[in-house]
């Protein structure tokens, strides 16, 4: 496997916590997970929203990522995702130019239908609405973006000459991405728009045989509709928890694991292990087999990034699907490991060292032992200099 460019990482938080944890403190953990992943050099985070369970309580990233912005320097901020069908499309436009000022343009748009059938029944709602709503939206968000003027009336939203008092914080604006899962629908409208996709749950088994073909749909759709998209404005998202040896980080994730394995299986509907799995080394078994998880070392952080790049015939992002496994710094130290012995090795960091040292060590035959002659002629003279005046 050869990645043709480096590589971004960051991370996806939904996030998720266990409702018997006081929530202003996890709240406030993910703020610090987020200067953390700045100070390590990460290029991005993204926030969720989600409006019910008990596990999921980010209502508003753009709120949350504003806070953010503020305690961060460098990391890109983007809304992950934003559901569409919730809100009014001018709030929408509104909000996000607002943290793009905010942040001096380092906000990211994403959005998406919304991913709990618990939210969309909450705003009266079926499962149904969700995608033909969020195209509605859409199609009046990004001219908004673009500083047009808009009218539009549909069954749950009006506009009358409606226009953004802001632009974006850069002449070129910012990145749009739209969410894709399995099916085509996500891929679909990355390719007639022309935007960024950012894959949830990538490294499902679904999700691994869907990759390829996703693409393959949002450029097609895109060649329709005169757009061209970049494999580099592509995101994955999944789950990894490393650290030193494998008997570590499998000792690590026994901190919360279990209560993750719970929630995505009984609270939310990702079949993620088999029945049969009960203990936390099961769980880990299944999840290192079937693909979707990593729990161990760099070495096999690493060979995940180099199997979904080969499934996916190449990408431009990797996302942890951020989670509370470990504990607060193990859990830190997971993200450490990684920004220190894994993404450089995407990134083209080490590869001028190595060889630098490999050139080293083919010269080592020849120079080390002509330093190891001066070192010793320069300790003559000064002997034969000492013993000249002694005599």
């Amino acid at each position: 496997m050869t990645v043709t460019w480096p590589l971004k990482f960051g991370s996806f938080i939904s996030p998720v916590h266990s409702p018997r944890e006081d929530p202003n403190l996890t709240l406030h953990q993910d703020v610090d997970l987020c200067v953390h992943l700045d100070d390590l050099g990460y290029d991005e985070v993204w926030m969720g929203e989600h409006h019910s369970t008990g596990w999921e309580y980010v209502a508003s990233p753009e709120l949350f990522l504003s806070y953010v912005a503020a305690k961060t320097r460098r990391i890109k901020l983007g809304t992950g995702v934003i559901s569409l069908p919730y809100h009014h499309p001018f709030n929408v436009a509104e909000r996000v130019l607002l943290l793009d000022h905010l942040s001096r343009g380092r906000m990211m748009f994403g959005f998406g239908p919304g991913a709990l059938a618990y939210d969309a029944y909450l705003y009266g709602m079926h499962s149904n609405d969700l995608r033909p709503r969020m195209e509605q939206s859409l199609d009046v968000v990004l001219p908004l973006l673009r500083g047009e003027r808009v009218s539009k009336t549909t069954d749950w939203f009006t506009l009358r000459d409606a226009k953004c008092q802001l632009r974006p914080y850069a002449p070129d604006g910012f990145e749009i991405a739209v969410t894709c899962t399995t099916s085509p629908s996500g891929p679909k409208l990355a390719g007639r728009n022309g935007l960024s996709m950012l894959t949830l749950n990538a490294t499902q088994v679904a999700g691994i045989s869907a990759l390829s073909g996703n693409w393959s749909i949002a450029e097609e759709v895109a060649a329709e509709n005169g757009q061209t998209l970049d494999r580099r404005n592509w995101r994955l998202v999944g789950p990894m928890h490393i650290a030193e040896t494998e008997a570590q980080a499998r000792k690590d994730v026994a901190h919360g694991l279990p209560d993750w394995i719970y929630y995505n299986t009984k609270v939310g509907t990702l079949g993620l292990v088999p029945e049969t799995a009960t203990t936390t080394d099961q769980y880990v078994d299944a999840l290192n087999e079937n693909g979707f998880a990593i729990v161990g070392t760099p070495d096999q952080a690493a060979a995940q990034i180099e199997r979904l790049w080969d499934q996916s015939g190449g990408f431009g992002t990797f996302l942890f699907w951020a989670h509370d496994w470990a504990d607060r710094e193990a859990t830190r130290r997971s993200y450490e490991l990684f920004a220190r012995y894994v993404a450089p090795r995407f990134k083209g960091h080490v590869a001028s060292l190595a060889e630098s040292e490999a050139h080293a060590l083919r010269h080592r035959g020849e120079l080390a032992p002509q330093a190891a002659a001066a070192r010793k002629k320069v300790t003559d003279e000064y002997a034969a200099q000492k013993a000249a005046k002694a005599s």
